[in-house]
């Protein structure tokens, strides 16, 4: 987050999210990263809720080709919207109309992919000389911490910068970015100042940037879905305490498909056996 000593409290957030998701392929051959869903949301419409949450409701995405869809969530789809209110499902209308309320909402694109910082570089002319949040598209903090709201807090009271600060396992390191044009450059000219606070947090945040973590995500936000999270627990405790059953169920069927791969391979034979045999009784 950085900031002007004097400027009023942020009221802008940028998101980027031009990456080419090539942890995900081919689920991301066609489908923007930020889109996956979690649960039943794209992943960087829980980013844009904990922005809107604290305040800051003028957001804009940098994206990138092929991001159309990370648009169109966030605009208004008229004809579903008017196909749902002619049927009075109001409870679908208003999941539709959600994302356009959030706040409001701009787009740019980054045009090549030049690295974290450029990408938050794009949003200069949007940002002007105000002060600005940046949320990473797939970077989801639990509903119910206050971590950005104590950013803008300390921000607020000391002025500057402001970063949030999370222990990773040293092996874990490599999968937060590094080269281009990154953010820690401008950091560091900003710690140069002594203009760049730290706020440490240690709640309840998911990373959607790869595979394991994507899951982990899901399946822990599941967990805390009222509507969800009762069946879904039950379910997944009892598939994580007999792991041996799933093991000799996974390992049958694995040998039902290589008998059938051999049923397949001779049935070949079988045929050519049982056309001379009907040659000769003809």
């Amino acid at each position: 987050m950085s900031a002007s000593r004097r400027a009023p409290r942020a009221r802008k957030a940028v998101v980027p999210a031009a990456g080419l998701g090539t942890r995900f392929l081919p689920a991301t051959k066609a489908t923007p990263k930020e889109m996956l869903p979690v649960v039943d949301k794209p992943a960087i419409r829980y980013v844009v809720e904990e922005a809107a949450a604290a305040g800051l409701d003028d957001l804009l995405t940098v994206t990138g080709r092929h991001k159309r869809a990370i648009e169109d969530h966030f605009d208004h789809a008229f004809e579903r919207e008017q196909a749902l209110a002619a049927k009075g499902d109001t409870v679908r209308l208003d999941a539709v109309r959600d994302p356009a309320r959030l706040a409001d909402i701009h787009h740019i694109r980054q045009g090549d992919p030049l690295g974290l910082g450029h990408a938050v570089l794009c949003a200069r002319n949007h940002v002007g000389d105000q002060p600005f949040a940046v949320l990473l598209g797939d970077d989801l903090i639990d509903p119910r911490e206050t971590l950005l709201s104590r950013m803008l807090d300390v921000r607020d009271r000391y002025a500057g910068g402001v970063v949030a600060l999370m222990e990773v396992p040293p092996e874990q390191v490599h999968l937060y970015g590094c080269g281009e044009i990154q953010l820690t450059d401008a950091l560091q000219e900003l710690a140069a100042g002594g203009t760049v606070h730290g706020v440490v947090f240690s709640g309840r945040r998911y990373d959607t940037g790869d595979k394991a973590g994507y899951l982990r995500t899901v399946v822990g936000l599941a967990c805390d879905r009222p509507d969800l999270g009762p069946e879904f627990t039950a379910w997944l405790k009892e598939f994580v305490a007999s792991p041996e059953d799933g093991d000799v169920t996974r390992e049958q069927e694995r040998k039902q498909g290589r008998e059938r791969e051999r049923e397949q391979k001779q049935e070949p034979e079988k045929r050519q056996e049982r056309e001379p045999a009907q040659r000769s009784a003809a």
